[in-house]
């Protein structure tokens, strides 16, 4: 690397230093307001207020969404989009700052996944490419997307769909993890569908022949589909939720009851397939229990796609910066963290980046996963992956959390205002903010990076797995 271009990277490293305070009183103050899929009034509200204070121009109700924001900042050059998010968990509200399970009186969410970090850090990077292009006289244009309900609401899906992303040239954000890496491209497409079975209500004992039991056609319905699983390819994934059980009289031959199923498999065409098998297996429990089904899409997202010059150019970026520096405090409640989990929970997040677990395992992490590692695939599913398929997307994982600590836990909510966590968020900013000042220098970087992106794609263009007839489903602003 040259020294000029070090030397932007250095200034915009200070860059975010001179703001990450206010950044990281962000974050906690979504940590404290924890809110789900198309709820987040609040959160975006926090998130708008800030991008009117750093002067970006903003635009709300983002795709007819009203908790998603963009700002804007720059002119002319390549347009740079910074992901963010900021949506909790249900189920998953816990006390900061203590090792032991203590949910917090209230909703019960929780910021389970770390999403108050996810969308600080990113717009923490997108100021500081601001202020960067502002200072050098750069042309660039910047965005930070405020993306809501990425936790089974698929809202970068909808926005995609709706254009949003369309002018975008690069798109660069990041996740809260246990270790120091440029995220490997690998997801699941994913479709959250709804069977809502229709039967007739009868008494269950004096006339039971006269009834039709929707509760039992979801019965039948999850029976066939669990044979259905041996039968799949071995990294497809079917997995339900009741939504209505029919109600709570045994003596009421149920005359409605509702399932949810999330269906995913290793990319959208093979998500498709699998979709219509399963609205088989609904099709055949209803005509045996002589019920009627009526079927939904509620949300689907795409799978990841990678875009290699992107990933090699952000790997030289953590290399350069480093692994964070954490203190004996942060290590001293990591390990406590630790203490609360099994051997697999720490084994099982070191085989994925391809390591044999050390015998004492290390509580944070304190090296950078080289690029080329090939760990054992624990698969989930993003909206982030529609991103990938319309433009080049990369993605970084900074180290947030003790090692081990499983996603989605009361563990992750505990560490998700502690100071280990706020110095990845900077690091994290840190990361994106010289990714991004690479596509804007580097008109070579940035032409290969579209010319990967061709090659996937050009074959299988991107087909939102979304229907144009499903819209986003929209909660209502909670009253003040």
């Amino acid at each position: 690397m040259n020294n000029a271009l070090a030397q932007q990277k250095a200034l915009v490293w200070n860059l975010v230093d001179v703001k990450k305070n206010l950044f990281t009183a962000l974050s906690d103050r979504i940590w404290g307001m924890p809110e789900i899929a198309y709820t987040e009034y609040r959160s975006v509200a926090e998130h708008t207020a800030m991008l009117k204070s750093q002067a970006f121009r903003v635009t709300e109700n983002v795709a007819g969404i009203p908790t998603a924001v963009m700002g804007e900042a720059g002119q002319g050059g390549p347009i740079i989009a910074i992901l963010g998010e900021y949506d909790a968990l249900p189920g998953l509200s816990q006390v900061a700052g203590i090792a032991r399970p203590e949910p917090i009186p209230g909703n019960g969410h929780g910021h389970g996944c770390g999403h108050n970090l996810l969308g600080s850090a990113a717009m923490l990077a997108a100021t500081a490419i601001k202020d960067w292009l502002a200072q050098t006289g750069a042309p660039g244009r910047v965005r930070y997307y405020g993306c809501p309900a990425e936790e089974g609401g698929a809202a970068k899906s909808f926005m995609a769909r709706a254009g949003a992303f369309d002018d975008v040239d690069i798109a660069i954000t990041w996740h809260p993890s246990a270790f120091s890496e440029v995220a490997r491209a690998e997801s699941l497409a994913n479709t959250r569908m709804d069977f809502v079975f229709h039967g007739r209500a009868s008494h269950a004992a004096a006339s039971p022949h006269l009834g039709r039991s929707a509760l039992d056609a979801v019965e039948l319905m999850n029976v066939g589909v669990n044979y259905l699983r041996e039968h799949v390819p071995s990294d497809s994934r079917i997995h339900y939720a009741m939504l209505d059980s029919g109600g709570i009289a045994p003596n009421v031959v149920q005359a409605r009851a509702a399932v949810r199923y999330a269906i995913r498999a290793r990319d959208v065409h093979a998500m498709f397939a699998l979709n219509e098998r399963v609205k088989k297996v609904a099709a055949g429990a209803a005509m045996m229990t002589e019920t009627r089904v009526d079927i939904s899409i509620m949300s689907a997202v795409a799978n990841l796609l990678g875009n290699e010059p992107l990933e090699q150019a952000m790997q030289r970026n953590y290399e350069l910066l480093g692994p964070i520096a954490f203190d004996d405090a942060d290590k001293a409640f990591a390990a406590e963290i630790q203490a609360t989990l099994t051997p697999e929970d720490i084994q099982s997040a070191y085989r994925r980046i391809g390591v044999k677990t050390p015998q004492h395992p290390a509580p944070l992490c304190e090296f950078i996963v080289p690029l080329d590692a090939a760990g054992e695939l624990m698969l989930g599913s993003t909206d982030v992956g529609d991103i990938s398929w319309i433009l080049p997307t990369v993605q970084a994982h900074v180290p947030t959390y003790a090692i081990g600590t499983p996603g989605h836990s009361w563990q992750l909510t505990a560490q998700g205002m502690l100071p280990a966590a706020h110095k990845g968020l900077a690091h994290a900013a840190k990361v994106m903010a010289a990714t991004a000042i690479d596509t804007l220098t580097d008109k070579v970087l940035l032409a290969q990076a579209k010319t990967a992106h061709y090659e996937l794609t050009a074959q299988t263009p991107y087909v939102c797995p979304i229907p144009a007839d499903v819209k986003p489903p929209l909660q209502p602003r909670p009253a003040e």
